[in-house]
């Protein structure tokens, strides 16, 4: 009994560590992230600011798989900013993500493939449950070469690689092919005019 007791607290504690958020960005400084591109970012009452013109805040201390990052962010509704995916490589200018990896859009203007929570060109928006003006709140599931993305708890993408995809129809819009299971992220910084806040960005492992 005592035996059995034993490993039910320990299956038990082991289930709780696998859900602690581990902070990527500290709120003081930009300790483990490297900016490439044009603008910047900048740090404002212990929130990223994006600024400038299009460039990439990139996290350069690990690779993410079989992870859930987690994204706070206000200031989408007029503005665009995105958060990068299976980059397959460190990245020394902006388009390269673009191209290699993948975009989770924040934007809520655009069509349905070109949406908040959206893999940009790629998948339609199952839902549009950002909230303009507020705190909103992004988890993005890396399992394998599936890829979910939550805003605010609400499914808005679920896609996995082969998955069929729209054609290439703008020459900003990312080339089609395939992305890795293992990668770098990172925050756009869009253009001048596009200004996003982002409080927390934090990750998980998946069990």
């Amino acid at each position: 009994m005592k035996t059995v007791l034993i490993i039910l607290l320990y299956t038990f504690t082991g289930n709780l560590c696998a859900q602690e958020w581990i902070p990527l960005f500290n709120g003081e400084n930009m300790e483990g992230w490297e900016q490439v591109g044009n603008g910047n970012f900048i740090l404002e009452n212990g929130m990223l600011k994006s600024s400038g013109g299009m460039g990439l805040l990139w996290f350069t201390e690990k690779k993410f798989e079989n992870a859930r990052i987690k994204v706070v962010y206000k200031g989408a509704d007029e503005n665009n900013a995105g958060v990068f995916i299976r980059i397959p490589e460190k990245p020394t200018e902006a388009w390269m993500p673009v191209n290699k990896g993948f975009e989770v859009q924040i934007d809520d203007r655009g069509d349905e493939y070109h949406k908040t929570g959206v893999l940009y060109s790629f998948t339609k928006a199952k839902a549009n449950p950002e909230i303009p003006g507020e705190w909103n709140t992004m988890e993005i599931t890396l399992d394998e070469n599936r890829t979910l993305v939550h805003i605010n708890g609400i499914l808005v993408t679920d896609f996995t690689e082969g998955d069929p995809v729209p054609e290439k129809v703008k020459s900003y819009e990312p080339a089609r092919g395939p992305r890795p299971e293992s990668g770098y992220i990172g925050l756009q910084n869009h253009g001048g005019d596009d200004v996003v806040y982002f409080k927390e960005i934090s990750y998980q492992e998946l069990d």
